[in-house]
């Protein structure tokens, strides 16, 4: 039985699950962000933040406890120069889980697992392009004005294209039906208005 034992063994036996932990911990320090399922990146967390503490005291042996856990001399690297001097004040609490729906293949969780202190947008309070490009009602006037004035135009090329040559030759391949429903029932082929616009 294994009554209060709260491990997520991710469907793995132990050397393959240390082995992806290890992996996905060093693309996190690498790139900063993955994603992945909510389990996984629940794990990842509890993987990574006692490395990310470990690497506040820049000593050999804490490069090589680090090591022993990574197994990537990059991954090390970059923890102990970049990520450290960033997090020295933050006590803990390094990485941040954002979910994202859920993956179309088997319904799984998704989410994105990243470091605090390397997402501006969060930490600095600042926008987004794109959020600020919105407008800040939902009913806006300018938007609306240069719609109508696209529409405007749209509607002049349209009015402008039966004008033309290539519409009647368009039109040319329609003279065999019109001729055979001529033949059958003249006095329909009369009432019918084909090929002319209303």
């Amino acid at each position: 039985m294994r009554h209060n034992k709260n491990f997520n063994h991710l469907g793995r036996q132990a050397g393959h699950r240390k082995a992806m932990l290890s992996n996905m911990a060093s693309s996190l320090i690498l790139h900063k962000r993955i994603e992945t399922t909510l389990a996984k990146a629940k794990a990842v967390r509890m993987f990574v933040e006692p490395l990310v503490t470990k690497s506040k005291e820049d000593t050999t042996h804490s490069r090589r406890v680090v090591f022993s856990y990574l197994k990537q001399k990059e991954a090390v690297t970059e923890l102990f120069r970049t990520i450290a001097p960033k997090i020295a004040e933050r006590p803990g609490g390094y990485t941040r889980i954002l979910k994202t729906g859920f993956r179309l293949g088997d319904a799984a969780e998704m989410c994105i697992i990243e470091f605090v202190d390397f997402n501006e947008a969060y930490t600095l309070g600042i926008t987004p392009a794109a959020a600020e490009a919105k407008p800040k009602t939902r009913r806006s006037r300018k938007p609306a004005a240069k719609k109508t004035t696209d529409a405007v135009e749209e509607a002049t090329v349209v009015e402008g294209e039966p004008k033309k040559a290539p519409a009647k030759k368009a039109a040319a391949p329609k003279a065999p039906k019109a001729t055979a429903a001529k033949t059958a029932a003249p006095k329909a082929a009369k009432k019918t208005n084909v090929g002319k616009k209303m």
